[in-house]
Parts: C-alpha cells; structure tokens; sequence
C-alpha cells in the first residue's frame, strides 16, 4: 500500500519517470549527476524508495553528521566522511563493499553542488579497489526523469573510464541547469 502511494505521489504529483533498469547489481558503486541543488537529494531519496533494491547507502560530509540530523542521515543509508582526515576514505569504504555479501554506495562524482569541469575521483578509487562495477545515474530536471544506466566495469584507464562515464552525462541538465 504505502509503495502505490510513493508511487503515486512520484510519478502522478511530481510528474517524474524513471528510464532503464533499477535492479543494481548486489555490489556496486552508483554515481549519480548532475548534483547541483540540495533538493537532488530528496529527488534521488524518494526514487530510490521506488526501486526494488531499496537499501543504497551514500556517504557525505561528516559536518551533516551532527545530532539532530545525523540520526536521520544514518536511518536513510548515510556515512559520514571526513575529508579534512589523513585517515584513508577509499579503504575504509572498499572494505565495507568486502564486508557485507551486499553493498550498494551511491555517490556524487562532482563532491559538490557547485559546477565542476573534473570530477573527484573517489568513486573511482572506491569501485577499483572493492573490485565492484559503476552504475551511472542522472537526475535530469529538464524532462523530470531519473537515467539509469547498465553497470559499467572499470578498465586500466582512468583517463578513459572517466571520458566514458561523462558521456552519460552529455544534455543531463540539473535543477540549475548552468551548474550541469
């Protein structure tokens, strides 16, 4: 019941679609772009709740991590990270992935809200080390629909895995459209 009303509410209210497959595989990293507003969050909190994987954990700032806010940021999946730390993010999170027989991580690539010519590459190094594909998801405001796309399996390249991945990306337009 409460899954027709969140649908109905997403899909009928809001007028959102979502396009491609939303079964992720059990481990991976989903990179999710263009991140420009803070609403992308709630957008891609709601749509998740949609999909039959619903257990998609993410990471942010630990600076959100503070009580009230951080017990409701951890009820819905969230890591705090510290990225002022000499302590090593991308091995704490790849070693979750080795952990748990099921880990779903979504990430901004951009590490920011503002408009970026290159990308933190933190994801990369995530998915390299747990050894697990990205799943490439846009947040098109423009036409109000979520783009999933099929997992992608990293190479050697970083240089080309990131060109690969950025093409998903090409007329993806954000809630501040200048900003994607």
């Amino acid at each position: 019941m409460m899954l027709k009303i969140r649908k109905f509410i997403f899909f009928k209210i809001l007028k959102w679609k979502i396009q491609g497959d939303s079964y992720f595989p059990k481990k991976c990293v989903i990179i999710a772009a263009p991140h420009t507003h803070w609403v992308d969050f709630f957008i891609a909190i709601f749509a998740r709740s949609l999909f039959d994987e619903k257990d998609i954990s993410f990471i942010g700032k630990k600076e959100l991590f503070k009580f009230p806010l951080k017990y409701f940021l951890e009820w819905l999946g969230g890591f705090p990270v510290n990225r002022e730390s000499n302590s090593n993010s991308v091995d704490i999170i790849a070693d979750l992935f080795k952990q748990k027989e099921k880990f779903i991580l979504g990430i901004s690539p951009e590490g920011t809200r503002k408009k970026v010519d290159k990308w933190k590459t933190g994801f990369y190094y995530i998915a390299k080390k747990a050894n697990v594909p990205v799943c490439p998801v846009g947040l098109d405001f423009e036409n109000k629909t979520i783009i999933i796309s099929k997992p992608y399996y990293l190479t050697e390249s970083i240089d080309n895995d990131i060109e690969f991945l950025r093409k998903f990306y090409f007329g993806i337009k954000g809630k501040i459209p200048e900003y994607s």
